[in-house]
């Protein structure tokens, strides 16, 4: 199979990031790579090009980078609250994932994040507060303050009930025969 050689002019999970020289077959390249944009083949004049790919990708990475910090420092000083339906004995009906999460930061602050960025060991599924590990670059991770509320009142406290006389039982009917009609 015929190989070729490509500088990406843009991100591809699995083959390499911007400006990055990478060989692949060479029908990918002219069939797919190439009409859509995604790549360039390698020239001399190409090469030079690649110069300027690089630079925008550096640019790009510490603006990437320098707004993660940022959002890292203001998710630490946020509280979000998420309120949730209990049971009468207080505990959380189903549970809240880092999907749930990502739509209430959304919501309530107006900040758009990718829920894999959020890290969980496992659903919560308790009421309270709860401390949320986020992975917002491969250089920045951050916390962010979770409080759980009940949508539900907690139950009234029972009161020891008094003595009461039972009420005489109501006579017992006996079914209708079928068939008859009174």
């Amino acid at each position: 199979m015929a190989k070729t050689d490509v500088i990406l002019t843009s991100n591809i999970i699995g083959l390499g990031a911007e400006s990055d020289q990478v060989t692949v077959a060479a029908g990918y390249a002219r069939n797919y790579l190439i009409p859509e944009g995604m790549a360039i083949p390698v020239t001399g004049a190409n090469k030079r090009r690649l110069e300027v790919l690089r630079q925008r990708r550096a640019e790009r990475e510490a603006h990437e980078l320098n707004t993660m910090t940022e959002l890292s420092k203001s998710l630490q000083q946020l509280v979000l609250v998420i309120k949730v339906k209990t049971g009468d004995d207080g505990k959380m009906f189903g549970s809240i994932t880092n999907g749930a999460i990502a739509d209430e930061l959304r919501h309530q602050f107006d900040i758009s994040l990718d829920k894999r960025k959020i890290q969980l060991a496992e659903p919560i599924k308790t009421v309270g507060d709860h401390e949320i590990e986020m992975h917002l670059h491969q250089d920045v991770k951050g916390t962010l303050k979770l409080r759980v509320e009940s949508t539900t009142p907690p139950p009234a406290p029972k009161e020891a009930p008094a003595t009461e006389e039972k009420a005489p039982a109501t006579e017992k009917r006996g079914r209708r025969p079928a068939g008859r009609k009174e």
